[in-house]
């Protein structure tokens, strides 16, 4: 499947379409657990290497960069927002309770709509947009995985898009929009890129690397030059190394094969030292969310799924 031949005509709707509850179910709500692939890479500390990835596809398409422009303090607050919203998607996944969590963070969306620089409207709980998003967060497992930690075998790359079904069903938005299988999702995928357009928010948003990152007040100027080259240039290489080549162009963040071959060896590079990064203290591999839900079910995950499946 490509993207929905209706995409243009049902996200411009601006419908919420939220999934009722049946409190009379007996079924039990859906969950991932430790069991799944998801628990095992989503919450892994070398995920913080795919941030702007993760942030950065969201927020080129239109709808969702001006939604956070018109809702979100990013332009104040850039970190303190990351902090806000990070915390309940990862709960949505981790905690005892992820219905309640998937729930919350749809909530938090309830308000945010607007219109866009064509005067369409947009509204963040139409399945379209509220897809994209978490398929943002589907590509983060999958890539974050596959280019830092270890390689994928095909079937943990459906088992992993599989998974993350019952991870949108948390959220309680209608699934209209979801692909079926992973074949779609990566076609899906594809297509989305294609839409990118150059937003306010996410130009501003990689300003950090095409100008450098901002001094600290408390460092003098000479210093700063010579303790940021390093720095600029690690993410000049790595992080703009993981965006799609649509991100970069729309961003206008330089690219070319020097740096490419220097980005493969450093990603083959983390991969070749994935044994020494599990042996590392849980608290140390995993982001707290995650490492809280590995130490309450007393499963160790460093030696889960540590070898590519046939």
């Amino acid at each position: 499947m490509s993207v929905n031949q209706d995409y243009e005509r049902s996200i411009r709707e601006a419908e919420p379409m939220i999934e009722p509850d049946d409190p009379d179910s007996a079924l039990p709500s859906p969950r991932l657990g430790a069991d799944s692939l998801i628990w095992k890479f989503y919450g892994d500390s070398r995920g913080i290497l795919g941030f702007q990835r993760l942030a950065g596809t969201e927020n080129c398409i239109e709808q969702l960069g001006q939604a956070v422009l018109d809702h979100s303090v990013i332009f104040d607050d850039f970190l303190g927002r990351a902090k806000r919203t990070g915390p309940p998607v990862m709960k949505t996944v981790y905690s005892t309770e992820p219905q309640k969590w998937g729930r919350t963070v749809r909530d938090f969306h309830r308000d945010i709509k607007g219109t866009i620089s064509d005067g369409s409207r947009y509204h963040a709980l139409n399945p379209e947009l509220f897809y994209w998003a978490h398929a943002t967060f589907v590509d983060q497992v999958l890539y974050i995985t596959d280019t830092f930690i270890r390689r994928l075998s095909y079937a943990e790359k459906v088992q992993i898009f599989e998974e993350s079904k019952v991870w949108y069903d948390l959220y309680g938005v209608s699934s209209r929009s979801q692909p079926q299988t992973y074949e779609e999702f990566l076609e899906y995928w594809d297509d989305m890129l294609d839409r990118f357009v150059p937003h306010k928010t996410v130009v501003y948003a990689t300003g950090y690397i095409r100008q450098g990152l901002p001094r600290p007040k408390k460092i003098p100027a000479p210093v700063w030059k010579v303790a940021s080259a390093p720095l600029n240039a690690f993410l000049r290489t790595v992080i703009v190394g993981t965006l799609p080549q649509q991100m970069r162009d729309v961003c206008g963040l330089k690219w070319d094969a020097k740096r490419e071959k220097n980005f493969q060896r450093f990603a083959a590079t983390m991969r070749a030292l994935n044994p020494a990064f599990n042996r590392l203290p849980i608290k140390w591999l995993y982001v707290p969310w995650a490492y809280q839900a590995w130490r309450e079910i007393g499963v160790d995950p460093r030696p889960l799924y540590n070898k590519r499946a046939a």
